[in-house]
C-alpha cells in the first residue's frame, strides 16, 4: 500500500515537472478596452494575463505594469491587444508647437521609394499653371508622421509634422494639389 502511495506521489511530481518544463506561458499586459492614441494610460485600462507567446513577439511583461501606467499610447491599442514597448511612450504626436497636416499625393508628386515615419522631407510648392518655375520654389521642412493609402481615392496620404505656425499655409497649399514632397537624407 505504501509503495502505491509513493508511486502516485512520484507520478504527480513527475507530471508537474513535465508540464512546467514544456509550458512557455508568461505574464503579459493587455488592454482591457480600446486605448486611443495620445491617451494617458491608467491602471484601469490594463490587465495582467498569462499567455503562451510566440518568441518573435516582444510583449510587455506583467511585472512592468507600473512602468506603463502614466505613459501615453503612441498607437490605438485594441481591446485585448498585447502591449509592446512601441505601443506607449512619454511623448504624444503632435507635440507642443507642432501640427499634423495631411497631404494627398498623386504618384508623380512624391518620391518613388516608400516614405516612412520619421523621414525628413520638404513640401515644395509647385506651379499652378504648369509653367516652369524660375528660381527656387517655396518649400516647408517637415517630418513624416504616417503614410497610408486612401480607400476612397487610392492616393497616398502623407501625414506631415510641421511647425504650428506653418500648418495653415502648408494645408492651404496641399489642398490645391500644387505641392510635391522631396525626401531628404535618411542619414542620422
Amino acid at each position: 500500500m505504501a509503495a502505491g502511495v509513493v508511486a502516485v506521489c512520484l507520478g504527480a511530481l513527475l507530471a508537474g515537472w513535465a508540464w512546467a518544463a514544456t509550458t512557455n506561458t508568461q505574464s503579459v499586459i493587455v488592454a482591457r478596452h480600446l486605448i486611443e492614441r495620445g491617451s494617458v494610460i491608467e491602471a484601469s485600462d490594463l490587465a495582467r494575463v498569462r499567455l503562451s507567446v510566440d518568441p518573435a513577439v516582444k510583449p510587455v511583461a506583467g511585472d512592468d505594469l507600473s512602468g506603463v501606467v502614466g505613459q501615453r499610447a503612441t498607437v490605438d491599442i485594441a481591446d485585448g491587444a498585447l502591449l509592446t514597448p512601441d505601443s506607449f511612450g512619454e511623448l504624444v504626436v503632435p507635440g507642443s508647437g507642432r501640427s499634423v497636416v495631411g497631404v494627398a499625393l498623386a504618384p508623380e508628386r512624391g518620391p518613388g521609394s516608400d516614405l516612412h515615419t520619421g523621414d525628413q522631407v520638404r513640401v515644395v510648392v509647385t506651379s499652378a499653371d504648369g509653367e516652369s518655375a524660375t528660381g527656387t520654389p517655396a518649400f516647408h521642412d517637415a517630418e513624416v508622421a504616417d503614410v497610408h493609402v486612401s480607400t476612397e481615392t487610392g492616393q497616398v496620404v502623407v501625414d506631415l509634422l510641421v511647425p504650428h505656425a506653418d500648418a495653415p499655409l502648408v494645408a492651404a497649399q496641399a489642398a490645391t494639389g500644387q505641392v510635391a514632397i522631396v525626401l531628404d537624407s535618411r542619414e542620422r
